[in-house]
């Protein structure tokens, strides 16, 4: 039984596996999005995504780590300086796998796995998101209430309107001395 072992050994010996994987995050790096088969995209967002969490913290051992697994400078440099400064503020989930067709020859899954702050199409402007905060629970009761508060306005001023003409008809002098109070400054 495979308990608790959580790595796809891909039909590979040790070696080869991590030569591959370590190909496989160099090209990922370089081009920011590779085509393989869905098992080694798999494997592959494992092997790389805690490289890419090193590389936010830029000290000589964190860069001689990432090397060990890597073993290509070019890589470890635009790990380092590129693609650590997109996912600063990210705290994890630097890849997405999309799933293709099957590929012709031998019906394989197909996925293309790619950094997810280089992808202008899914990506999403993340200052626009910090910006755009709403607090949709709280409108939809406003505007419940709106259309029934200006129901009551209404027809209290309608109230007033019709009591007025009374009250003037009850004192015609209360509008005058009203007036002449104003003219006076009190």
């Amino acid at each position: 039984m495979r308990h608790g072992k959580k790595n796809n050994h891909l039909g590979r010996t040790d070696s080869h596996r991590k030569a591959m994987l370590a190909n496989m995050a160099s090209s990922l790096i370089k081009h920011k999005r590779i085509s393989t088969t869905l098992a080694k995209a798999k494997a592959l967002r494992m092997y790389v995504e805690p490289l890419i969490t090193k590389s936010k913290l830029d000290t000589t051992h964190s860069r001689r780590i990432v090397f060990s697994y890597l073993q290509d400078k070019d890589s470890v440099t635009e790990l380092f300086r590129d693609v650590a400064a997109k996912v600063a503020n990210r705290p994890g989930g630097y890849t997405r796998i999309i799933k293709l067709n099957n590929r012709l020859g031998d019906n394989a899954e197909m996925a293309l796995i790619e950094l997810v702050d280089y992808n202008e199409v899914y990506g999403v402007d993340t200052e626009a998101a910090e910006k755009k905060t709403t607090r949709r629970g709280r409108t939809k009761a406003k505007k419940a209430d709106a259309p029934a508060a200006k129901t009551e306005v209404a027809s209290e001023e309608a109230e007033v309107t019709e009591d007025a003409p009374a009250a003037e008809e009850a004192n015609p002098e209360a509008p005058a001395a009203e007036e002449a109070k104003e003219d006076k400054g009190e």
